[in-house]
């Protein structure tokens, strides 16, 4: 047997190497092929492309990767054509998977759906794709399910896979030994895990840290970052910045639990500042384009995961344009 397993995002790459290694111990007899990034690739799927790397935000983001995208869905169908997989496995990142559903329903390849993306929040009108190219979406959310079926969509809730990699989570204790001897009360800093969402947010958490720190000096900030990349990226932001702020990558479990609350940017991460019961505020800037569009098609009250699943603010949640920021902060 033969699976296509495409992610486009860090957190599509996290649900598609645990959904790899699971079905791995059921049937060791699998092979995996797909896009994604290096966590799939650790858990032993073959990439045809590391469609992670290039994940896009935004209209204009988007626009700007058309070619680049065109080039990847060219590599996938040739895959289709030649190996005929036995199904193709999506995980969220709608825009290019839409495409690529197409190509596999064109070669006869059954199509699913795993974290399906959150259509009833912002674009209600795309499940007719769901509908046309989707065979089975296997729903995260408690209200998805119905809210598929109700729309001719097949559609089982399973439960969010996120939750099961937390529980599995081992924290570096020599980390949180040496942090914990510092003194001073813990602030964590969560900037995204996408180059364009530490673009857009990275300032308004840094004029944040400047406010807590004015009215509690002694509070220190610990910056969460997913790569080294991003990490110099934030420390090259802080220069001339005096501010008590650490910077880290690969230690966002560890910051978490140390932090006595959080100020994130609205994604996944929502969920384990859930599960780790910790005070936060989720935050999310874009760009002017990406704001106009997102107050044009925004169906939902929240932004934050936790929020809708609560149908209530737990989280405080901020959304505006950079430039509203900026405005704010003149």
């Amino acid at each position: 047997m033969r699976l296509f397993v495409s992610a486009g995002e860090p957190s599509g790459d996290l649900h598609g190497a645990n959904l790899i290694r699971s079905l791995q111990a059921m049937r060791p007899g699998i092979a995996y092929h797909g896009f994604g990034g290096e966590r799939m690739t650790a858990a032993g799927c073959q990439l045809l492309y590391p469609l992670v790397e290039h994940a896009v935000m935004g209209i204009v983001g988007a626009v700007r990767s058309v070619p680049q995208f065109a080039s990847i869905l060219r590599r996938a169908d040739r895959f289709f054509r030649r190996e005929k997989p036995d199904a193709l496995v999506m995980i969220d990142f709608p825009g290019f998977h839409w495409w690529l559903a197409k190509r596999a329903r064109q070669h006869g390849i059954p199509v699913i759906y795993f974290v399906p993306p959150q259509l009833w929040a912002w674009a209600s009108w795309r499940v007719r794709k769901m509908r046309q190219r989707v065979d089975r979406a296997l729903c995260t959310l408690p209200f998805e399910e119905a809210w598929f079926r109700e729309r001719g969509v097949p559609a089982e809730y399973i439960g969010h896979p996120y939750f099961d990699e937390l529980r599995g989570q081992q924290l570096d204790t020599a980390f949180l030994a040496e942090e914990q001897y510092r003194p001073g009360r813990v602030v964590a800093l969560l900037p995204g895990s996408r180059n364009t969402e530490i673009a857009n947010n990275l300032d308004s958490l840094l004029r944040a840290a400047a406010l807590v720190h004015e009215r509690r000096p002694d509070t220190r900030f610990l910056v969460a970052c997913l790569r080294e990349t991003h990490r110099q990226r934030v420390e090259e932001r802080l220069r001339g910045r005096n501010l008590p702020i650490e910077v880290h990558a690969g230690r966002t479990p560890e910051i978490i639990h140390l932090a006595h609350s959080c100020i994130a940017v609205s994604g996944s991460v929502g969920l384990e500042l859930l599960y780790r019961g910790k005070p936060s505020v989720v935050t999310y800037r874009e760009n002017w384009a990406g704001m106009l569009v997102a107050r044009a098609v925004l169906k939902c009250k929240y932004i934050s995961l936790v929020n809708l699943l609560a149908d209530r603010e737990l989280f405080p949640e901020f959304l505006s344009s950079r430039c509203e920021a900026e405005r704010m902060a003149g």
